[in-house]
């Protein structure tokens, strides 16, 4: 049956002939919102004869089947993804991309705990250690461009499962490095694999309706915080006996059953109809239907094809010139502060507190370079407890993203994290250290994973996977230089390197606030055209437009 509460509207029109009532269904439309004179989003309109009649919904179609009269009325993917609302179809497709996401974080999380382990076992200098990190960000870094022009090409499945296979072959090769060299070619590979990984989110968000958008993409992300969690205790469990070799294999795991499960995935409905394959467009959109016992809207999916898709140049037009611009410099912070508050953790924690690692500066034996210390249980303890703090940084994040904005839950996040880091400026214990990096770790997770949800919304279908591959591209940049500061700049100085990143984490509040448009209650874009100077309405608030911001079409 169909779910009235999910269509926009229902109205009834009396025309010329008072024999004939026509019901009307209103569906999506422009900036994803309710316009009472926009036709040309696609009413389906069933006319019946006699007196005003609420059609019976068992009597139009089937879950999941299309009833298409013969009319000229049509519906978008933006439409019928609102009717068939969030169900069964959308758990399965969090589950399988959740596991990319917790595989992505269980080979980040293994950085910081590989780099002290070569450290001593093969005797490297800092800066060796620091390549260790910084070879998977580079392999990222190049490459999340690559994965994001793939999947603007040929399809989000494709760039995803494509980057899946990478990242599990050559991360269980991984194990196998006979010597340092091998482990930085094989990690920078197993870096350029995971550059496809924020594809993931652009499958995910383009089949979600507006409403329960930006909840999912957040609650997906829980994945990530389970994925670095499990890391800490695979840890735990297996480094004292088994060594760093055995840890790297079994880090894998989440990738093996995405590969089992991955013949389920489905390609994007959006991207078939922009590429000109509506008929697999329709078929995907039925599926779903079908799996969420819901129905289809009706009339006929327009097709509104376009050939030129995922080009940079796009991204820096006048319209998005400034937009994207923000966003790189945005995610770039974020990566650059979130990598670099983890590899701080150990740093300190092997430390003992922040005086530990000002006294071991002090020290100008060259011996010191080389002198290590293996993690121990209690600092895998205190690493598990800062790990917990993805958690509350997502629950705070899903709490305030709807309520003040994307882009103020950005800003708030970027200054809490700045503001927990004045305390490490003291020389303060392990306990409080804990307890501030629990924190600054918390609004660091959160404000990333709102720009997760942001940038999928700002970009259309046309260059969404492009836009968020190339600010993943501009992430990893950021996250490749921060070992350089976290471990070897911290050797020199505490103080400031922890002014790096507060001053970083104030500039992106500023980045975020400055943003053109707030994208909460906007339908996603599916093609190109801008319309300039408009003032878009969301919900519950208003947006102004300059005429050098994007605004949302959808078709």
């Amino acid at each position: 049956m169909i779910n009235w509460g999910k269509i926009s509207k229902v109205k009834y029109q009396q025309w010329r002939d008072p024999e004939i009532s026509v019901v009307t269904f209103r569906g999506i439309g422009r900036d994803g919102l309710r316009h009472e004179d926009e036709d040309q989003c696609g009413d389906s309109e069933v006319f019946t004869t006699g007196v005003q009649t609420r059609v019976p919904t068992e009597r139009i179609t089937e879950p999941g089947a299309l009833y298409n009269p013969t009319t000229t009325e049509t519906f978008t993917v933006e439409d019928a993804v609102e009717a068939i609302g969030f169900g069964n179809f959308q758990w399965k497709l969090s589950i399988l991309t959740g596991l990319f996401w917790m595989a992505d974080a269980m080979e980040m999380m293994i950085l910081s705990i590989l780099a002290p382990q070569l450290h001593c076992e093969w005797r490297l200098p800092s800066w060796k250690v620091a390549m260790l990190t910084a070879v998977v960000f580079i392999g990222m870094m190049f490459s999340s461009t690559l994965w994001g022009n793939v999947s603007d090409k040929y399809g989000r499945k494709v760039g995803l499962t494509v980057s899946v296979v990478w990242v599990l072959y050559y991360g269980f090769l991984s194990s196998f490095a006979p010597g340092y060299g091998w482990v930085l070619v094989l990690r920078g590979l197993v870096g350029f694999g995971i550059g496809g990984a924020p594809q993931s989110v652009t499958l995910y968000s383009e089949f979600l309706p507006v409403k329960s958008r930006a909840t999912c993409i957040m609650l997906v992300e829980i994945f990530w915080a389970l994925g670095a969690v499990f890391e800490v205790l695979l840890a735990i469990w297996i480094m004292p006996t088994w060594g760093w070799r055995w840890l790297l294999g079994v880090s894998t795991a989440p990738l093996v059953l995405f590969v089992i499960l991955g013949f389920w995935l489905p390609e994007s409905a959006r991207f078939d109809v922009l590429s000109g394959n509506r008929e697999n467009a329709m078929k995907t959109l039925r599926r779903i239907a079908a799996d969420n016992e819901k129905t289809m809207p009706l009339g006929k999916l327009t097709a509104n094809q376009q050939e030129e898709r995922g080009r940079i140049r796009d991204l820096l037009t006048p319209h998005y010139r400034r937009t994207t611009l923000l966003l790189w410099f945005i995610w770039f912070s974020n990566a650059f502060s979130y990598y670099g508050l983890v590899l701080l953790t150990t740093e300190l924690f092997q430390a003992g507190d922040v005086c530990g690692v000002i006294s071991q500066g002090a020290k100008t034996e060259p011996k010191c370079d080389l002198e290590c210390k293996y993690l121990t249980l209690e600092d895998y303890k205190d690493l598990l407890w800062t790990t917990l703090a993805e958690f509350p940084g997502l629950f705070v994040a899903l709490f305030v993203i709807d309520r003040i904005g994307r882009k103020k839950s950005m800003a708030a996040c970027f200054l809490m994290f700045s503001v927990c880091l004045l305390p490490l400026y003291a020389c303060i214990g392990r306990v409080a250290l804990t307890v501030f990096i629990f924190i600054a770790r918390a609004f660091i997770t959160g404000g990333f994973q709102v720009s997760y949800v942001y940038t999928p919304e700002v970009y259309p279908t046309s260059t969404r996977a492009l836009g968020i591959g190339t600010c993943s591209g501009m992430a990893r940049v950021g996250a490749l230089l921060t070992p350089f500061v976290a471990q070897v700049l911290l050797k020199r100085s505490v103080y400031l390197t922890l002014s790096v990143y507060c001053i970083c984490c104030l500039l992106a509040t500023g980045a975020s606030m400055l943003l053109p448009i707030e994208t909460t209650g906007l339908g996603l874009q599916e093609s190109c055209q801008i319309t300039a100077g408009q003032e878009m309405k969301t919900t519950g608030q208003t947006s102004n437009i300059s005429e050098d911001s994007p605004t949302h079409t959808s078709y």
